[in-house]
Parts: C-alpha cells; structure tokens; sequence
C-alpha cells in the first residue's frame, strides 16, 4: 500500500474513534457512556471529516434546532453528542449533499452552567459546574447535609425532567461506590427528615429527626435517644398516636413488655408520637388532641 494511502487509512480509523460512526457495533458502545444531554442555548462545535466548509459554532435555538451551514435546522434538543452527530448525517445524506458524512458534535458551553441544590443543605441555592459533577461533590459545594436533611435526595435532570433517586450513605465506601453524576442545569433537592416525637414521663421530651443511615427508628430506639423513662413513669400505659387520613389514632403500647423483652419492638411511622404517662395519670384518661397539640410546642433533636 501507498505510504500516503496508508496515512490516510491510519487517521480515518483514529477519527472513528472519536467520531459518530454509522455502525452499530461502534455507536451502541459510545452512546452507553453519553449521558448528557443537549438543551436550548448550549454552544456547539459542529466537524464534517474531509469537509472543512462545513465546520462550524453554533447555538441551540429556543426550539431545541441547530441551524445547518447546509440542511437547513435539526433537532438536538434531549440528544446526546453522539445522537445529535447521528441527526446531522442523516440530513446531509438525505438531501445529497454528501454520500458518506462523517459528523463530530462536542458542546463547547452550557447555557446553564450551574446546579441548583434546594433544602436541608448549608449553602443552598445556585452553584457553578462547567462539567459533569458527581452528587456528591455538588453537595459538598452546597456546604454538605444540614443536621435534620433526610438522605434519600432527588435529582431533576436539566431538559428531560427525569427524576433520580439518590441515598447519601453514612458509610463512605457504599456513597462513593453508588454516586451518581450531576449535569449542568440539574436540581438537586434535599428534603427535611421525618420526625417522630417521645413526649411524656422521659428524660428529653421532645420530636427526633429520622437521620440515622437507615432513615428509620424503633420504639425501643426512640426512647433510648429520649435517655429513656423517669422512675415516676408508667410505661405500661404508653400510647401511640398515629395519623391517618381520618385524623389521629390512639393506641395501647406495650412499652413495659416491650422493654422487658415479652414483646417486640414496634417500627415507627414518620410523624408518630410516643406518650409515656406519669405514675399518678395512671387511671386518667389522656385524649390524643391533646397530646398533638404539646407536639407544636417540642423541641427537635436529631439522630
């Protein structure tokens, strides 16, 4: 083969690598690892190998097209690079004016350059990102958790709305193993963690914020944190109130068999209150309106 020819070849297939090339066995690998997606206003480099005239900088339109030196507009909008690169060969092969285009897209700028990180954060609003972020980086800009931030968060994808699911674990190994990536124009929001509340005969009344890795509390584990009953208590007569759609229940809690180990111990619903009389309310009747109306009044604690 030709020296020149050779060279030739040589920088074809280097190109391919980096280039959207028509084969499925190539493009399915490349598009597996595109995951950020183009949107209104980003700034794109548009290369057509061996078509130099063709290159060129263009934005996004409010309607989601790229307008084409050649071909007219092509919609990009929620594509990937990689798709987007698809699109335009497939219009300049259609309308002929090139029978084998080979087409680069790369986004040289975001029209939002920044992440939005709402709630139980420190440092909650705007932060500027120019590249894809892993979550929990972005929330290490934010000033990382507040104390009463519940750990399952939400991502809001920029463009396709898509929400993702996200557990910040306690345990280094399983957030960092399991972190997702963060993009520009994406909203992170972190919402407050669920309460239950120990009021009553304890020694720190007050609501508890489920912040624990698990996000879930015992009985048993509440009044643990509460430091426990005061000697004056009766927690025979312990009452749990629950909310439900028709309003609040009251129910008996075997507190004092539960503490003894002849009943096992309850799992708690967020927003439950937990009531341990004291010794002379033994034979009082306690109504439940009135324990919820103390709730208002308590102080929050965090796991």
């Amino acid at each position: 083969m030709h020296k020149r020819t050779q060279h030739k070849w040589l920088w074809l297939f280097a190109m391919c690598g980096v280039i959207v090339c028509p084969f499925p066995s190539w493009g399915s690998g490349l598009q597996a690892q595109e995951s950020l997606l183009i949107g209104p206003g980003d700034l794109l480099h548009v290369q057509v190998l061996d078509t130099p005239d063709l290159e060129q900088h263009a934005r996004v339109t409010d309607a989601g097209q790229l307008p084409l030196i050649l071909g007219g507009n092509v919609k990009v909008e929620a594509f990937t690079p990689e798709e987007a690169a698809r699109a335009i060969e497939k219009v300049l092969f259609d309308n002929h004016y090139l029978l084998h285009p080979r087409v680069l897209v790369t986004v040289e700028e975001y029209a939002t350059q920044v992440v939005s990180v709402l709630g139980e954060v420190k440092a909650p609003g705007p932060h500027a990102i120019r590249t894809p972020r892993s979550v929990l980086d972005v929330l290490t800009l934010a000033g990382g958790l507040a104390e009463m931030a519940d750990r399952k968060i939400l991502i809001e994808r920029h463009g396709t709305g898509e929400k993702v699911p996200y557990f910040v674990s306690n345990q280094a190994g399983v957030a960092i193993d399991t972190s997702v990536k963060v993009y520009p124009g994406d909203t992170i929001f972190v919402p407050k963690a669920a309460i239950v509340y120990l009021l009553g005969d304890v020694k720190l009344p007050g609501g508890y914020a489920m912040t624990n890795n698990e996000s879930t509390v015992s009985v048993l584990e509440l009044v643990a944190r509460g430091g426990g009953t005061n000697h004056s208590a009766v927690p025979a007569d312990a009452k749990l109130i629950r909310k439900v759609d028709s309003g609040y229940v009251q129910m008996a809690l075997p507190l004092s068999a539960m503490q003894k180990g002849k009943r096992a111990d309850l799992p708690l619903q967020a927003g439950d209150i937990v009531w341990v009389p004291f010794s002379y309310l033994r034979n009082f009747a306690t109504q439940a309106s009135g324990i919820v109306a103390a709730v208002g009044s308590a102080a929050v604690y965090h796991f």
